[in-house]
């Protein structure tokens, strides 16, 4: 039996992220490049499409199944992509709640790129509800404003961009900073 059919098989032919049961491709999980049981899931187009950069964060809401998997390629794929949504209450749940073994866990972050993580001027990652003080004086884009040295935003969320975080400071007024300007408190 081939790797593909062998896999079909494990799902049942069902995209193991999501559950549909559309045509199903398989996925050899990054950094890995050949598909093999051990190494690849089977995903359905739509899944496939926002690997990379999810854009319908709704769609992704299926991962609170599928993070129970016992296989490891899917919780690889399924830690990396509610690592991508943290800026989600729900996904950050899920994230708290998932286990994954030592060597599954070092799969998921190998694949995973420094870019995908808010880093502050020190090089310390940020992450949602953290509280940071901006560095240096920021000229708010459009405006006339200036965000001050000093200024504390709270709570921060951590966007799609991860260069970006955002937060209330100066008395609720809510902003995006650009995360190296900031330093974790």
């Amino acid at each position: 039996m081939s790797s593909e059919a062998t896999m079909l098989e494990r799902c049942q032919s069902k995209c193991e992220l999501c559950g549909s049961d559309t045509p199903l491709t398989a996925y050899p999980v990054p950094p890995h490049s050949h598909v093999t049981v051990d190494q690849a899931l089977m995903a359905c187009e739509k899944c496939l499409g926002e690997i990379d950069s999810p854009e319908d964060i709704n769609h992704w809401r299926c991962l609170n199944d599928s993070m129970w998997s016992q296989v490891p390629a899917v919780q690889v794929t399924v830690w990396r992509q509610l690592t991508r949504l943290n800026s989600e209450s729900w996904a950050q749940d899920a994230l708290d709640m998932m286990y994954m073994e030592e060597e599954t866990m070092n799969w998921a972050m190998q694949g995973m790129s420094d870019d995908d993580k808010p880093l502050d001027c020190n090089g310390v990652e940020l992450k949602k509800g953290d509280d940071v003080t901006v560095i240096k004086d920021l000229p708010v884009r459009g405006t006339n404003q200036v965000i001050k040295q000093g200024t504390v935003i709270r709570g921060i969320s951590i966007g799609d961009d991860p260069k970006l975080v955002s937060g209330k400071a100066n008395g609720g007024q809510s902003m995006y900073v650009i995360a190296e300007f900031c330093r974790k408190k």
